[in-house]
């Protein structure tokens, strides 16, 4: 399969990768799931386009499709970021100051929850727990945690992710 410069795989390509793995489902009973979940590797998100190539491919309405997709959290319509940022809120982190990390991370990126940067470079999430309540208040990027933050380190640490 061809790539791009960014080595992510291009969009005809996607499509091929997308329709080989609805070979693989197309009669198998129960799918639709492993197949969103594969799909959003694939392409990064799930586009429309694919949940309608999906929807027809699998035999099943758009409708049960979309609401898959919107019901689980772990999917996701729009594209995202390189870097996932996951700010805790929870108890320990909110009583430490995590709100103030998270306005300090939304100023620094120019968005909010939810939202991605238009480089494509990053998107905002917040969560109930990270499970590093020692670490108070604290993020993760990705698979790294950063704890023990004062605002004014939010942007410092963002600077050291591509």
């Amino acid at each position: 399969m061809a790539t791009s410069q960014c080595g992510e795989l291009a969009q005809t390509d996607k499509d091929v990768a997308l329709q080989s793995l609805l070979d693989q489902y197309r009669d198998y009973k129960g799918g639709l799931i492993p197949v969103l979940q594969e799909a959003q590797n694939i392409y990064g998100y799930l586009p429309k386009d694919a949940l309608q190539t999906i929807a027809k491919e699998l035999r099943i309405p758009f409708s049960k499709v979309y609401g898959v997709c919107t019901f689980y959290a772990q999917f996701h319509l729009k594209p995202r970021g390189r870097n996932i940022i996951r700010v805790c809120l929870g108890t320990a982190c909110h009583v430490r100051g995590g709100s103030k990390i998270f306005e300090a991370a939304k100023e620094h990126l120019g968005v909010g929850h939810g939202e991605t940067t238009e480089d494509l470079r990053f998107t905002l999430e917040t969560v109930a727990c990270i499970g590093a309540c020692g670490l108070s208040p604290c993020m993760m990027v990705n698979d790294e945690t950063h704890g023990r933050l004062v605002p004014k380190q939010v942007g410092g640490i963002f600077d050291t992710y591509e």
